[in-house]
């Protein structure tokens, strides 16, 4: 298991969680609580459905990739049941939605003071199953007074850059 927290001094809203990997199966959850009326968080959909550009409102990411490898897949979660998943060749490269996965096992659980997105992937659908895994674990938080924020384990760069491949920090 590996546990992960991200909380901004200036934000009455945390969010934490963590992530295993058992074999083949992938499990992450997220936890966002604390003051949720400070966060848009979109209406929930009658059936989870792909959709794109997820990150520009509150949107869990999940960044993997094998570790001799430079290819990478993007996992995109809202709130709502919406997600997708991109791969990419390289750093920002070639972005392709993942035709591999046509649904994916997403649950959600709304509490007054808590939000939790939680998924278990079956990632031999891309990589094999005893192939070492890099993640990066992040987060977008759309604040109903506007404007976005960024959640991450680290933001290496001046800039948040969920791609980055030292932004992987979690070994699987």
């Amino acid at each position: 298991m590996h546990p992960f927290d991200s909380k901004k001094k200036t934000s009455a809203i945390a969010i934490h969680g963590n992530v295993t990997r058992r074999s083949d199966l992938l499990t992450i959850i997220y936890v966002l609580t604390g003051d949720l009326n400070q966060a848009r968080i979109p209406e929930p959909l009658a059936l989870p459905t792909r959709k794109t550009r997820l990150w520009e409102t509150t949107c869990f990411e999940l960044f993997i990739g094998a570790t001799e490898f430079r290819h990478y897949w993007e996992v995109n979660l809202s709130p709502s049941g919406a997600w997708n998943i991109f791969r990419f060749s390289d750093y920002r490269k070639d972005m392709a939605e993942e035709s591999a996965f046509t649904s994916l096992p997403l649950s959600l659980r709304r509490r007054p003071d808590s939000l939790e997105v939680a998924l278990e992937l079956d990632v031999e659908t891309i990589l094999a199953a005893d192939q070492p895994l890099r993640a990066g674990i992040a987060a977008v938080i759309q604040l109903t007074g506007g404007g976005l924020t960024y959640w991450a384990l680290t933001h290496p760069g001046p800039e948040p850059d969920f791609h980055r491949g030292d932004a992987f920090l979690v070994e699987l």
